[in-house]
């Protein structure tokens, strides 16, 4: 059978270590200092922000392909309506673009110009 065994240290070596621990411990956070914040979430938020901004360009432009196709087939017409509506999908991507940048400037808490566009 087994036997459980008796602790061998005594509790003048257990305080020894614990105040060595403290000790330790205390050497230990002097060290490391303070940290400042950190900035992954702002990396994130920028990369959110990129990503949100290729998406509506990209999106603009198929918008227009899809309207200018599908007006071409209606009408008969050669690739005009698709090259028209491409470039209007393009102009309203860039505009939906900047709109998204200038909102990225603006501080959080004060409003910026809002001109009604």
């Amino acid at each position: 059978m087994l036997a459980l065994k008796e602790p061998s240290e005594s509790e003048a070596e257990r305080a020894r270590d614990a105040a060595r621990l403290k000790e330790l411990e205390t050497r230990l956070g002097g060290i490391g200092g303070e940290k400042g914040p950190s900035r992954v979430g702002e990396h994130i938020n920028q990369a959110n922000m990129a990503w949100r901004m290729v998406t509506e360009l990209v999106a603009g432009l198929l918008l227009g392909l899809g309207i200018g196709y599908g007006l071409d087939l209606l009408f008969g017409t050669s690739p005009i309506m698709l090259v028209v509506f491409i470039l209007l999908g393009f102009v309203a991507g860039v505009k939906v673009l900047m709109r998204t940048a200038a909102e990225m400037g603006k501080k959080p808490g004060h409003p910026g110009k809002d001109e009604g566009e």
